[in-house]
């Protein structure tokens, strides 16, 4: 699990640092971004770790340059982990044909169908592998880990938390694809990796889980821009209503009046998010 650093800037008191890794998972190298809070460098203190999975056509490093996140990671003393979103430099063909399948456009799915299945494991790599190597190389606490993202990563973090409870102790997206199966881009990726048959899909989709979900009780932070030009294929609403019909699932919804699907949207909202999670994961 060994990690290499590629960049380090200092960000309010603390570090904006881009690390590198083989991936087992991926069978690739792959990029993440970290950013430490002055408490985990100056006081050595061990932090809550925030992960974000970024959107369609992004890497690690759209988060870090446009969020402004950095201020209020440090505010709230959280570590905060940001990886790529599919895996890189693996040769497959058709992967860079369009912006929503392939490369940029992982889906944090596990795929199922060749070519894709051999290296297309991003679930995996967010709930298991990318936790193993942030726990072993960085000083966080625990089972004091939040997860959030953007559209299709507030795709990934909805899922990756449903299907996996307890592993996060908060959870929030902005404007999510909430409910793939009945989308274009949804029904676009999941058939390319998953396969034809919509009822394979289920295990992908956030409604459907939360539909489903029988677990411990969650809550779900959604937030999503009213002026958003992609809604026909976010559909929070669905996600809305599965959850009001189940008890395990308690949401907060914030509509945003104006605000689109861009990082000036993010970068509006950022600071909110940030106290959400910390308050949850009970960071300074």
């Amino acid at each position: 699990m060994t990690i290499e650093l590629v960049t380090l800037s200092k960000s309010f008191g603390g570090e904006q640092r881009v690390y590198r890794h083989k991936s087992a998972t991926l069978e690739c190298e792959m990029t993440f971004g970290v950013f430490l809070p002055p408490a985990a460098l100056e006081e050595k203190k061990r932090c809550p770790v925030l992960f974000f999975l970024s959107g369609l056509t992004c890497t690690h490093e759209n988060f870090i340059q446009k969020s402004g996140f950095q201020q209020y990671a440090a505010k709230h003393n959280l570590i905060v982990v940001n990886p790529d979103t599919s895996p890189r430099g693996v040769n497959i063909a058709g992967q860079d044909d369009s912006y929503d399948f392939g490369s940029g456009a992982g889906f944090y799915v596990d795929a199922k169908l060749e070519p894709w299945s051999k290296h297309y494991k991003m679930y995996s790599y967010v709930t298991q592998e990318l936790v193993d190597v942030v726990n072993a190389n960085l000083p966080v606490v625990p089972g004091k880990r939040g997860i959030f993202g953007h559209s299709m990563g507030g795709h990934g973090a909805l899922i990756c938390a449903l299907k996996n409870p307890g592993l996060y102790q908060s959870v929030s997206a902005f404007a999510p694809i909430a409910n793939p199966t009945k989308t274009a881009w949804g029904e676009k990726a999941l058939t390319g990796y998953i396969g034809p048959n919509p009822a394979d899909w289920a295990e992908w989709d956030a409604t459907s889980l939360v539909s489903q979900y029988e677990s411990t009780p969650q809550e779900l932070f959604i937030d999503q821009g009213a002026k958003d030009n992609f809604m026909n294929n976010l559909l929070p609403e669905n996600l809305l209503s599965a959850a009001a019909g189940n008890d395990h699932i308690q949401t907060i919804y914030k509509l945003r009046e104006g605000y689109d699907h861009s990082y000036f949207y993010i970068a509006s909202f950022i600071a909110e998010h940030f106290a959400y999670h910390a308050s949850l994961l009970k960071a300074a």
